[in-house]
C-alpha cells in the first residue's frame, strides 16, 4: 500500500470543499464561535463519554482492526495518532471528531458488514477528515444544530446566525468535505473499485444477501442518477432533498454522486502525480485552523453566554419533565 510521507491535505482536498469552507468562515465571528464553543460544549464531554461507554482499540483490544487503522494513519502521515473507539451500535456508521484530541469511532454494525479491506477504506476516509482539519467545523455545526433544536428563542445570536445562512452553509460545506475524504480513501487503498464497493455496501449492503449485489450495476445506477438532471424539475427536487425537503438537512452527498466525483479524480493527472510522489508537503497540522488570539474580555463574555444558554436548556428540560 502507498505511503504519502509529509503530504499536505491541500494536495488532495477537493476544490468544492475549499469553496464551501470559505463561505462558512465568512460569517462574522465564526472563528471565535468555533474554537471556544467546541472546547466548552462538545469535545471534552464526548471524549469522556466514549472512554466510558465504548471500547478503545489498541494492540490488545481489537488488535486486527487497530492494525488496519494504524496502517492508514501511517499512510496519510498523521501525527500524533488519533484514538480509535468501537461503539456497540447496529447502524452501519463511523465518524471522526476532536480537535485537541482527535478520534475515530466505528460502529459494530459496520465491522460486521464489511471486509477488512473495506474497513481500512473507511478508516482512511475518516482519517482524511482529521488530516484536512474538518473535525472542528463538524463539531461546531453539531453544537449549533443541537442548540437550535432545543431552544425556541435562541441566545447568543443563534437565530441571526441561522437566518444569515450559517446552518445551511455548514451543511453545504460538510457535504463537500466528504469529497476530500473520499479522495484520502482512494489514495490509501489505491483501488477505485474497492472504495466504490465500500460505498455501495454502506448504502444498502446486506451480510446475508450481499453476494447478490453488483458493483457494475451500482455504477450504472450512478449514471442513471446523473441523467435525471436532464429534467430541470429533478434538479430542484435534489436541491430540496439536500436542504431539508424530507425534514432534515443531509450531511453527506448521495453515494451515487460521490462515485462520479471519485471516478473523475481517479482519471485525473493530479491523482496520478500524487501517486508518483509529486505532491505538496508540510509538517503543520490540517488546513482548517481558527484564530484563537481573542482577548480575555471576549473569552469571559463567551463564558457568560454559555452559562446563560445552559441555564435556558436546563429550564426547558425541567418544564418538559413537569408537563
Amino acid at each position: 500500500m502507498p505511503t504519502y510521507t509529509g503530504i499536505k491535505c491541500e494536495a488532495f482536498r477537493h476544490p468544492l470543499d475549499r469553496q464551501a469552507e470559505a463561505s462558512l468562515r465568512s460569517v462574522p465571528g465564526f472563528d471565535l464561535v468555533a474554537r471556544r464553543f467546541v472546547e466548552f460544549i462538545y469535545e471534552r464531554p464526548q471524549f469522556v463519554y466514549l472512554m466510558g461507554n465504548s471500547i478503545q482499540a489498541g494492540p490488545r483490544q481489537y488488535a486486527t482492526i487497530y492494525g488496519l487503522f494504524r496502517e492508514s494513519v501511517k499512510d496519510l502521515d498523521i501525527s500524533p495518532e488519533p484514538a480509535l473507539f468501537v461503539s456497540q451500535n447496529p447502524e452501519v456508521n463511523s465518524y471522526a471528531l476532536g480537535q485537541d484530541h482527535p478520534y475515530v469511532v466505528v460502529n459494530t454494525g459496520l465491522l460486521d458488514l464489511l471486509s477488512e479491506a473495506e474497513i481500512r477504506t473507511v478508516f482512511a476516509h475518516e482519517l482524511g477528515h482529521i488530516k484536512c482539519g474538518h473535525t472542528i467545523l463538524i463539531q461546531m455545526g453539531i453544537w449549533a444544530m443541537n442548540a437550535a433544536s432545543m431552544l425556541g428563542e435562541m441566545t447568543f445570536g443563534l437565530g441571526n446566525l441561522i437566518s444569515s445562512g450559517l446552518i445551511y452553509a455548514f451543511y453545504e460545506w460538510r457535504r463537500k468535505a466528504e469529497l476530500s475524504s473520499d479522495r484520502a480513501a482512494l489514495l490509501v487503498t489505491d483501488d477505485l473499485n474497492l472504495v466504490m464497493q465500500t460505498m455501495m455496501k454502506i448504502s444498502g449492503g446486506s451480510a446475508k444477501y450481499g453476494h447478490e449485489c453488483s458493483l457494475n450495476e451500482f455504477i450504472r445506477q450512478s449514471e442513471r442518477y446523473q441523467e435525471l438532471d436532464q429534467d430541470g424539475l429533478n434538479q430542484v427536487y435534489k436541491f430540496l432533498l439536500y436542504n431539508g425537503g424530507n425534514g432534515a438537512l443531509l450531511s453527506h452527498p448521495f453515494p451515487v454522486e460521490r462515485l462520479r466525483y471519485l471516478q473523475e479524480w481517479a482519471a485525473s493527472a493530479e491523482y496520478h502525480q500524487i501517486r508518483q510522489g509529486n505532491y505538496q508537503k508540510e509538517t503543520a497540522k490540517g488546513a482548517v485552523e481558527v484564530n484563537t488570539a481573542s482577548s480575555d474580555g471576549e473569552a469571559e463574555t463567551l463564558r457568560q453566554q454559555i452559562e446563560t444558554l445552559q441555564q435556558e436548556i436546563d429550564q426547558i428540560k425541567s418544564r418538559s419533565q413537569k408537563s
